[in-house]
C-alpha cells in the first residue's frame, strides 16, 4: 500500500485527533496531516486552494458532531466545490444512529462510515481502498 501525500482530520475531539495522528504514523498513512477542529476551519482552508490539487488532501476523515460547523454542514459546502483531484471522504463518528448512516449514504462524496474508535486495521483498510480507486 502506498502512503498518502496529505490526509485531513476534521474533528473537535483533541484527544481523538492526537491518538489518531499517532496511529497514522504507526501505519505510515500519510506524509502530511492537516487537523481542523470544526468544518468551518476546514472550509476556510480548502476553499482558496481548490485550484492546486498538489496541496489538497487525498483523504478527509470527518466527524459529524462538532461545534460551529458540523460534519453535515461541511459536506453540504464541500460537495459544491469544483475539485481537480479525487478526495476520498470517510465519516468517522461515534454515532450509531441508523439515520446518520442512511443520510451518509445519500452523499456521493462519502466512501465509508467508520464508528469510533478507529483501529490500525481501519486505517489500513482506508489506505487500501484509496489505492484501489
Amino acid at each position: 500500500m502506498k502512503k498518502l501525500d496529505i490526509a485531513c482530520i476534521i474533528d473537535d475531539d483533541k484527544i481523538f485527533t492526537y491518538v489518531l495522528s499517532k496511529q497514522m504514523k504507526v501505519v505510515d498513512f500519510c506524509e502530511n496531516l492537516l487537523v481542523f477542529h470544526n468544518g468551518l476551519e476546514a472550509i476556510k482552508y480548502l476553499k482558496p486552494i481548490l485550484e492546486s490539487p498538489e496541496v489538497l488532501p487525498d483523504v478527509i476523515l470527518l466527524d459529524l458532531n462538532m461545534p460551529i460547523m458540523d460534519g453535515w454542514q461541511f459536506l453540504d459546502e464541500f460537495v459544491k466545490f469544483k475539485v481537480n483531484k479525487k478526495i476520498t471522504v470517510y465519516i468517522v463518528s461515534s454515532s450509531i444512529d441508523v439515520a446518520d448512516h442512511a443520510k451518509a449514504a445519500t452523499y456521493k462524496a462519502i466512501s465509508s462510515f467508520y464508528i469510533k474508535p478507529i483501529s490500525r486495521q481501519d486505517l489500513a483498510n482506508m489506505l487500501e481502498q484509496v489505492s484501489l480507486s
